[in-house]
């Protein structure tokens, strides 16, 4: 199978980083995910927001890299949230229980906008850090 995840980072701001992730998310592409995703956290971004828009697929594999880079940005002092989720994405992340977790947003702008690290002066904007 071929590995066809594109992992592009959009923007650093302060402790955010956000990135565009596209193609599928499976077992041979998550452990890229996983490692990129982590070297953005032990660089000073502990605040991942991935714009998942992109992602055309996504297995057991990758939500369990959803779950551990929740679990490692939060050790960090950091958050992930997902924005612009496909529908197929957002109904595994809803069957699992994960959506209790993982906050979302429509798209990029407002996820950024609401984003805890801006409200805390860590960036540009302001917002309430609500999910979505």
């Amino acid at each position: 199978m071929i590995d066809d995840l594109r992992f592009t980072v959009e923007r650093l701001d302060g402790p955010v980083a956000l990135v565009a992730v596209t193609g599928e998310i499976d077992y041979h592409s998550s452990p890229r995910l996983r490692s990129e995703a982590l070297a953005l956290t032990e660089g000073g971004h502990p605040h991942l927001v991935l714009d998942v828009s992109g992602v055309t697929f996504c297995d057991s594999s990758g939500l369990s890299v959803l779950i551990g880079l929740w679990h490692h940005t939060r050790a960090a002092g950091g958050s992930l949230f997902l924005c612009a989720v496909p529908e197929p994405l957002m109904r595994l992340v809803r069957m699992t229980g994960l959506a209790g977790l993982l906050p979302t947003a429509p798209d990029a702008a407002d996820c950024l906008a609401r984003h805890p690290a801006f409200a805390q002066g860590g960036g540009e904007g302001a917002g309430s850090g609500g999910r979505g």
